[in-house]
């Protein structure tokens, strides 16, 4: 059983193009009593030595390896946009193989699956056009998008992450996700409509509900503190229920 007095820890998957650091205030701004884990893709942040991977299975079976020995206690997923997308497959991949599974997940800006993908190829548009599309859904520094060098340095990295997520196809009879799940977006996102953020609710057994937030793509970047707030409330329910019953 799950004692009382554990925390709990939250892995935060980051989104396309990005590392931790858009993350990096997040672990004081949520309950003191949670580890809180910000990780990075190969090839970005704290993994910049390392080949990037361009394939959401093979992405998110490397983060299976590397978190194994952190995979204990009671611990939660959350990802925002593409993060959404590998919080999820590692948690396919996780009950697939019987391991312990996170007791809540949190998925951001990030649509249900689709059985055919996005339809969209974002990752092929010429620079002009990938720059004005990447400016509209914010996130990215302006600096990054007007500078030539700065653009050459790392448009690979949003490409790959672009083509990963365009590339990606949820497996054949996945199934229903066990834990309680909860979404969030923003009202003004240019990419995800919130019809295809409520879709979730199709794939999840305990679906907790939408939370949805005044600005875009990145509703939260200016000020993520009433994301972080119905975060803490949402998943310290969740850890209070698997208390209840016991890991599952």
């Amino acid at each position: 059983m799950y004692g009382t007095g554990d925390g709990l820890r939250l892995f935060v998957f980051h989104h396309a193009g990005g590392s931790h650091l858009l993350y990096r205030d997040w672990p004081r701004l949520l309950p003191a009593s949670w580890d809180v884990r910000l990780l990075d893709a190969p090839g970005r942040g704290r993994l910049t030595g390392e080949p990037q991977i361009d394939d959401a299975h093979a992405l998110a079976a490397f983060f299976r390896r590397r978190l194994a020995a952190d995979l204990s206690g009671p611990f939660a997923f959350f990802g925002h946009s593409m993060g959404a997308l590998i919080a999820y497959e590692l948690t396919q991949q996780l009950a697939a193989e019987g391991h312990r599974l996170p007791v809540w997940l949190g998925l951001s800006a990030r649509g249900a699956p689709r059985p055919q993908g996005e339809g969209t190829r974002r990752h092929a548009l010429p620079d002009e056009e990938l720059r004005l599309h990447l400016a509209a859904m914010g996130g990215t520094p302006l600096e990054v998008l007007r500078d030539p060098d700065l653009w050459e340095m790392f448009a690979p990295a949003l490409r790959n992450d672009l083509r990963l997520v365009e590339s990606w196809r949820p497996l054949p009879g996945a199934p229903d996700l066990r834990m309680p799940l909860n979404v969030y977006g923003g009202h003004g996102d240019v990419v995800v409509a919130p019809e295809r953020l409520a879709g979730w609710q199709e794939h999840a057994r305990r679906f907790m509900g939408l939370r949805m937030f005044d600005g875009g793509h990145f509703y939260f970047q200016a000020d993520p503190v009433p994301l972080l707030e119905h975060v803490a409330r949402d998943a310290s329910a969740a850890l209070a229920a698997a208390r209840a019953v016991g890991p599952a």
